[in-house]
């Protein structure tokens, strides 16, 4: 589950709403067991996504570096060079 969650900091343009907000599910999600919460754990589980985005969104402002934002483009170029240097040609026909 969590390998879904991506780094948001530092990005040209800036990480939105719902990446944060997918990133806390996600979170959640694997804290939880839950991909789904039951009735009786919904309040919870959506209170907790909730609470986990508004402390991301917290971090992401306080954070700071000297780096050169990265942008999302170049990230997956590299993730797909990773990707075939991994698993090879095969990986890349799906």
């Amino acid at each position: 589950m969590c390998r879904n969650i991506k780094t948001l900091f530092n990005f040209t343009p800036p990480a939105t709403e719902l990446e944060i907000r997918d990133a806390s599910l996600q979170f959640v999600r694997k804290l939880s067991g839950f991909n789904v919460p039951s009735k009786a754990n919904e309040e919870a589980f959506d209170l907790a996504v909730a609470e986990v985005a508004a402390t991301a969104r917290r971090l992401m402002v306080s954070l700071k570096t000297s780096a050169e934002p990265r942008t999302r483009e170049e990230e997956a170029a590299k993730a797909r060079a990773r990707n075939l240097a991994r698993f090879g040609e095969r990986s890349q026909q799906t």
